[in-house]
């Protein structure tokens, strides 16, 4: 494991785990069922999210599993969570495809005594907690910095995220495209937001259409984990990799090939593993009654001396991943 994870199990105790100074110990009366609910399985970036979900689940005792839909669809994570409150489960931890459809099955659960633990989902309203791995605005400017400086400051670009009812994800892209406009005015969005249903597909055949429509097109910043994928794809298809410089979202096991040949420029992310435990970490506290602030310690790397705004917990976990520093990371 990386990023923390490894180091964090080798020191728990085979069902114990130090969170934020309080031993948290399972034993067989007060084991706790929680249950992540992703936005869709079989994708790399919630094959990583398992991961940490099952690490949780080996050194706590507590009974913690993932799940998720076949595909991406916001009703279908609805009728899980259905399922889960019919269940009695103790604990929700979820990763909505639209915060807004999820409100009315969310308040459900929290009427039934569940705890609800939000991620990628900052307006969630109908939650325990929701845990960010960064503040998004933040994190969106940061992206766009490295756009262009690739980009040497000017000329087109165009912006992918995975659904336009992904919050998350437009909030990294209008802090984005914000950010630009107040520093960087010569350069200009084209396109508008590009949806990819986080499909590697999609967004290739949406990043060919803006290179047919846009030939002077130097730019791409992507959002879901396949978008710079596809759009390198199309790129390199074009024969415009010398042209176009694309950074965004994504893990070394999904972008990594285009990382190393530098099709990819930059690669950002947090790692859904250790997002993933500390979800589990935080609904655990919520059971046992403790309120979170600002300074907490969730004894996971990247959550260690977190913020707290409102319902809303905010990391200190994005990482950035170019060329040189690709083989540092094994997943």
């Amino acid at each position: 494991m990386a990023f923390g994870l490894k180091k964090l199990l080798m020191g728990a105790a085979a069902v114990s785990v130090l969170a934020g100074g309080v031993a948290i110990t399972a034993n067989a009366q007060d084991t706790r069922e929680i249950v992540t609910v992703v936005k869709l399985s079989g994708i790399a970036w919630f094959n990583r999210m398992e991961e940490g979900v099952q690490q949780y689940a080996e050194a706590t005792g507590n009974n913690a599993t993932q799940v998720g839909a076949a595909t991406a669809d916001a009703a279908l994570q609805v009728q899980l969570i259905e399922d889960l409150i019919a269940r009695g489960v103790d604990a929700i931890t979820v990763v909505p495809n639209s915060p807004q459809a999820l409100e009315p099955v969310l308040a459900r659960a929290l009427e039934n005594d569940i705890v609800v633990i939000g991620h990628e989902g900052a307006t969630l309203q109908n939650v325990t907690y929701d845990l960010e791995a960064f503040d998004n605005a933040a994190y969106g400017e940061h992206l766009m910095e490295a756009l262009a400086q690739k980009m040497g400051g000017e000329g087109e670009y165009a912006v992918f995220v995975g659904y336009l009812t992904s919050v998350t994800h437009n909030e990294w892209v209008d802090a984005a495209i914000t950010y630009q406009e107040a520093n960087y005015p010569n350069m200009t969005l084209v396109g508008g937001k590009q949806e990819s249903a986080e499909q590697q597909q999609t967004a290739y055949q949406k990043m060919r259409e803006l290179l047919r429509t846009y030939p002077n097109l130097k730019g791409m910043q992507g959002s879901a984990g396949e978008d710079v994928v596809g759009a390198a794809l199309a790129v390199e298809e074009a024969g415009l990799s010398d042209q176009v410089s694309i950074v965004g979202t994504s893990l070394p096991s999904v972008a990594g090939p285009y990382v190393e040949t530098g099709e990819i420029d930059l690669i950002s992310f947090w790692d859904p593993a250790l997002a993933g435990y500390a979800m589990n970490v935080l609904a655990e506290k919520a059971l046992n009654g403790e309120t979170i602030e600002t300074g907490a310690d969730l004894g996971v790397e990247g959550y260690n001396e977190v913020r707290v705004d409102g319902k809303v917990i905010y990391g200190q976990a994005w990482v950035d991943v170019n060329a040189d520093n690709l083989d540092e990371y094994d997943f």
